[in-house]
């Protein structure tokens, strides 16, 4: 074989292998494009950085089972009233019958409501933790929610625990009526009793926190702290502005907006959030600690 032969075969092998390379199937869930910047990156790196992009800063989101790993000490969760589910009281159907579509969310997120609650140490301080899960019908707070928290901050007020919840929540479930809106009220008493033991509340405000929890015990704590640019509401844009017939500013719910008008009172990304409590729980732990 001549050379020039030689180099033509030798050139379509490599344009067959080229062609065959191209045509791999690259698997579903390696790689993730951010929503903000653009910027390509691979799925474990990014859950390695709790979720946040790593160029930009956008908080993805994320679910409850990541921020017991991200927020408490390793091994030290201990789950509270796990399996609390709610029924269906008003026997409500819309689009799906609300029992069924309860069933679709456990085997969807495998959770059985919209809110994990337990103890745990952080910077091996105990705490009582409440985390609510946007997977599972956009955290709405139900009977089962209320009742969870609530007797969250009962022990964590006999133990003489500080309570922390991340909340994430759309607001009140529709689908369980009146009966949802006084969970408010029940949660907003047991914060009550456990301020009056001089124990401190903290809530920690995602993305979207609005509705009926904005309302009541995610305003209520003694140290309010949200993520970056996160939806804080209680009511909708166009609501508002339907309502007092005036237009708002882009920007008028987002954590960084109720931070410079005095609502909250940290914004704290969530790679230095369990520091960042550490930090404030020692304070409260031990306030004579000067170093």
């Amino acid at each position: 074989m001549s050379l020039s032969d030689w180099l033509v075969a030798k050139r379509n092998s490599v344009s067959k292998k080229n062609i065959q390379e191209s045509n791999l199937q690259v698997p579903e869930g390696l790689w993730i494009k951010c929503e903000k910047c653009g910027l390509l990156m691979y799925y474990k790196a990014l859950n390695k950085n709790s979720k946040v992009c790593p160029q930009c800063s956008h908080h993805f989101p994320t679910s409850s089972q990541d921020r017991i790993k991200q927020i408490l000490d390793k091994n030290t969760w201990v789950p509270i009233n796990n399996e609390l589910a709610s029924t269906d009281p008003l026997g409500f159907a819309d689009q799906k019958l609300y029992g069924k579509r309860l069933q679709d969310m456990k085997l969807k997120t495998g959770l059985h409501d919209a809110v994990q609650t337990g103890v745990g140490l952080i910077g091996n301080i105990p705490i009582a933790l409440g985390i609510m899960d946007f997977r599972f019908m956009g955290g709405s707070m139900g009977s089962v929610v209320g009742e969870k928290l609530t007797r969250l901050i009962e022990k964590a007020t006999i133990e003489r625990r500080p309570v922390l919840i991340v909340c994430a929540s759309g607001g009140a479930r529709m689908q369980e009526g009146m009966l949802s809106l006084m969970q408010m009220a029940k949660i907003s008493s047991a914060l009550y009793k456990h301020q009056k033991e001089s124990l401190i509340y903290i809530p920690i405000l995602t993305s979207p926190t609005t509705g009926g929890v904005t309302a009541s015990f995610a305003m209520l704590g003694d140290l309010i702290i949200a993520e970056p640019n996160a939806l804080i509401a209680f009511a909708g844009r166009r609501v508002i502005e339907q309502t007092i017939r005036e237009d708002l500013p882009d920007n008028f719910q987002t954590s960084e907006y109720l931070f410079e008008h005095g609502f909250i009172d940290l914004i704290i990304p969530r790679t230095h959030l369990k520091s960042k409590l550490t930090q404030i729980l020692s304070f409260y732990h031990n306030p004579y600690k000067l170093d």
